[in-house]
């Protein structure tokens, strides 16, 4: 039986399966922390990215005014993103990363900078591995396949329509160590998008894990009944098909009881709903207690219960039923309330050969309608 958690109820579990959870204090605080984090990276990359062009500027290669400016427009844009952030105008937007628009935003900005300063355009291209390494772990495949066109479409004018020249100079040894501190640089930014990425994965397993966690329970409690934790009438009906199917087509026994609390109503009337309720309950975890693990108990409704026990013969079945009836009358219920006493009823049936549910139940019930009709506290077969 499938169960799929609701997105208000389980945003885990929406954001795995596709759905925008709702937006509550949390989730949106949430966003705002993994958005921040993001953002900083970035900030920091850009740290990095200005002190190699110093390098440049100090042994003479670019102005001062190259770093200054790079900086500047990195963490002016990086700023921008986070005003729409802190601002929570990106929770408008199923991607509320805007990644699409940050990708743009700093291809464009190295699309500027090499062409400001073509002498050492490598180090602004080697940017553009970086940006899409980064941004491929948020972007959809389309927004992916738009990033890469938009891309192409900016590259293919600077290199076919223009004749400026791209350098990476490496004449002196200090233009060498530049250029070593911006491939060092790069490569260890894009070994920390790895690692990033790889957190990333870690966490959708250890959120995946989780939804499967939390569906298991959802189904547990759809199957269950909530006041004895036996299983519901549903479930148990379905259980009941499945082992008469079972019985057909390994010929083996299969038998049911249908059991019943004596004067129950009376219980209810006397002593009052609640200790109604710690009487089922304890009737209930007595059954599970006397039972065998391939045995199924559920509630049929009220105070009626339905066991079944497959590969169990029609006398084994009433042995086993006595049994229970004893343990049940042998209680102490006068823990709940004085003088109080408990017995149960059952009627017993076993399966016929190509017997179907519509017949086999009645038989039971019959039985127990037998048993009630001789005095209670007692087990009558079908």
């Amino acid at each position: 039986m499938g169960t799929a958690a609701s997105p208000f109820l389980n945003p885990i579990a929406a954001e795995l399966d596709g759905v925008a959870p709702e937006l509550t204090p949390a989730v949106l605080q949430r966003r705002v922390g993994q958005r921040r984090q993001m953002l900083a990276v970035q900030a920091a990359s850009c740290s990095l990215i200005t002190l190699v062009l110093l390098v440049y500027c100090y042994i003479g290669t670019i102005s001062i005014a190259i770093p200054s400016a790079y900086f500047l427009s990195g963490i002016g844009l990086i700023g921008f993103f986070v005003v729409l952030s802190e601002a929570h105008l990106n929770d408008r937007f199923e991607d509320h990363y805007l990644t699409i628009f940050q990708v743009g935003g700093h291809v464009a900005l190295q699309f500027g900078f090499l062409l400001a300063a073509p002498v050492i355009g490598y180090a602004f291209l080697s940017v553009l591995f970086l940006i899409f390494g980064f941004g491929g772990l948020r972007m959809t495949s389309q927004q992916a396949t738009m990033a890469w066109t938009l891309t192409m479409v900016g590259l293919v004018p600077i290199f076919m329509l223009t004749s400026t020249p791209i350098g990476m100079p490496v004449a002196t040894p200090a233009e060498r160590l530049a250029a070593m501190l911006c491939y060092v640089l790069t490569i260890g930014q894009c070994v920390f998008v790895g690692l990033y990425g790889s957190s990333l994965r870690k966490m959708l397993y250890d959120r995946s894990f989780e939804l499967k966690e939390a569906n298991k329970r959802i189904e547990e409690l759809a199957e269950l009944d909530d006041l004895t934790g036996s299983f519901n009438r549903r479930c148990i009906m379905r259980m009941l098909d499945e082992e008469i199917s079972r019985a057909h087509r390994t010929k083996a026994p299969c038998s049911i009881a249908l059991i019943d609390l004596d004067w129950f109503k009376r219980i209810n009337d006397t002593y009052g709903h609640p200790t109604g309720d710690e009487v089922l309950r304890t009737f209930a975890i007595t059954v599970f207690a006397n039972i065998r693990s391939i045995d199924r108990f559920g509630r049929f409704g009220g105070e009626e219960f339905l066991l079944v026990l497959p590969e169990t013969p029609h006398d084994t079945a009433v042995r086993t039923l006595d049994r229970l009836r004893v343990i049940i009358a042998d209680l102490d219920w006068s823990a709940f309330s004085q003088g109080m006493r408990v017995t149960v009823s059952a009627g017993v049936a076993t399966l016929r050969p190509d017997e179907t549910p519509e017949s086999f139940l009645p038989r039971a019930d019959h039985a127990l309608y037998e048993a009630k009709a001789r005095g209670r506290n007692r087990i009558a077969s079908a």
